[in-house]
């Protein structure tokens, strides 16, 4: 299972050996028609949470870094942190998915989520809000980082014939969680007039959901007491470390698309108003592409193709939005927008087409997550550094179309028809 291996096998071959190993989480549990559309409906649901922790909080930072009188090294945190914890907490997820069973762990984990976004408005006292901020913020990443894990190899082993279809879906829900978590944030601060009003709010969702998933998880019972034959060990094989790479590469531009786009428009001239219109349209754009892009990756067993076309139209597009012309400025954030959501999702859907079975599916993604956001955080701090040190984003723009290309390099090694 750690070596790669040849893609000459018939297809009969492949779901034989896909049926004979077992998931690291157990047997598929969904039962019927029924159950397998509600596990779907539940993992859409999930899927439509996992972002707003980060969204909601940069909504409202400038209210709560006055109120909160939050230090500079706290707001970095604040925002940094849950990002590195998407990739400390990743390896963690495969092993707690066999011991437990995938639904429970992601139960588990949608408890964890609430109670963070409960505990991140909380002001302790004589602490002051500080406190529960960072242990509320830290809860929420570790729970975010299981599920981001989880939801490939779950999607793998009860939807083999509709990989596409729930593949854009739920990476669809993912983009659409950041979008909703930036778009409603504000109003809701606005009608209570308090920042942790507006932060709690977003556990509401997050309880209903775990509620809803609660029967699932009850009814799936612990991980299978059976183990694959022969040990997955994703980290030998060549195609892992391609698919990562490709990973780690999308997640520099994703993070600093989502931290950078609005500051690069103010910068180039454009109004308060019109950047936040234009941000908007760029995640509308980014949910078409992550809805779409599955869909046709799984159509074909060779994914070189997609894979190159959207990486350098994300890097493409970011270069296009510092250096290209200003009056073609929705055109070129536009073209960001659908290549970023198609190569986030292009990147999520390897790990269902490059593996065999949901074990394996689950090893893979918590590798190429675990390094994939712990490395490609950076690409927001690479983009501060050079702001700060050269007074423009035109550096950030030369690297990006440099992050790009290799992203098409690694994308189109990465989309060979070969297995882990």
């Amino acid at each position: 299972m750690g070596r790669v291996t040849s893609a000459g096998k018939t297809d009969e071959q492949d779901l034989s050996a896909s049926v004979a190993v077992r998931d690291a989480s157990g047997p598929p549990r969904a039962g019927g028609r029924r159950m397998l559309a509600y596990m779907g409906i539940c993992l859409v649901l999930i899927g439509l949470n996992l972002r707003t922790v980060f969204s909601s909080f940069a909504a409202v930072l400038p209210e709560v870094t006055a109120d909160a009188g939050l230090p500079a090294w706290a707001v970095m945190v604040l925002t940094t942190v849950p990002v590195t914890l998407l990739g400390v907490f990743a390896p963690l997820a495969p092993a707690l998915a066999r011991r437990f069973g995938a639904e429970r762990v992601l139960l588990g984990a949608m408890a964890v989520l609430t109670a963070g976004l409960l505990l991140r408005p909380v002001e302790l006292p004589a602490a002051g809000p500080l406190p529960a901020l960072l242990a509320g913020t830290a809860a929420c990443g570790a729970a975010i980082s299981l599920c981001n894990v989880l939801l490939p190899g779950v999607v793998k082993r009860d939807f083999p014939h509709r990989l596409g279809l729930m593949g854009g879906l739920y990476t669809t829900a993912i983009c659409a969680s950041a979008a909703l978590g930036a778009g409603f944030t504000f109003p809701v601060f606005r009608a209570t007039g308090q920042w942790t009003a507006a932060l709690w709010f977003w556990a509401l969702p997050a309880g209903v959901v775990l509620l809803l998933f609660l029967p699932l998880a009850l009814r799936a019972g612990p991980g299978a007491p059976t183990r694959p034959a022969g040990d997955v060990s994703v980290w030998r094989s060549a195609v892992a470390w391609q698919v990562t790479a490709f990973m780690v590469l999308q997640a520099m531009m994703s993070f600093s698309v989502f931290a950078w786009l609005a500051p690069i428009l103010r910068e180039r001239g454009v109004d308060g108003g019109t950047a936040g219109l234009i941000v908007s349209a760029s995640i509308v754009l980014q949910m078409l592409g992550s809805l779409f892009a599955p869909a046709l990756a799984t159509r074909f067993r060779d994914q070189r193709a997609i894979n190159t076309v959207v990486a350098l139209m994300t890097g493409g597009g970011f270069a296009l939005s510092i250096f290209g012309p200003l009056d073609l400025i929705w055109l070129w954030t536009g073209l960001l927008g659908l290549g970023q959501g198609s190569l986030t999702a292009a990147a999520l859907t390897l790990i269902m087409v490059r593996t065999r079975d949901g074990h394996t599916a689950a090893h893979l993604s918590g590798m190429m997550q675990g390094v994939g956001y712990g490395v490609g955080s950076s690409g927001t701090l690479l983009v501060g550094q050079l702001h700060q040190s050269t007074g423009s984003f035109a550096a950030a723009g030369v690297l990006f179309l440099l992050v790009g290309s290799l992203a098409a390099v690694f994308g189109y090694r990465a989309g060979r028809d070969r297995f882990v």
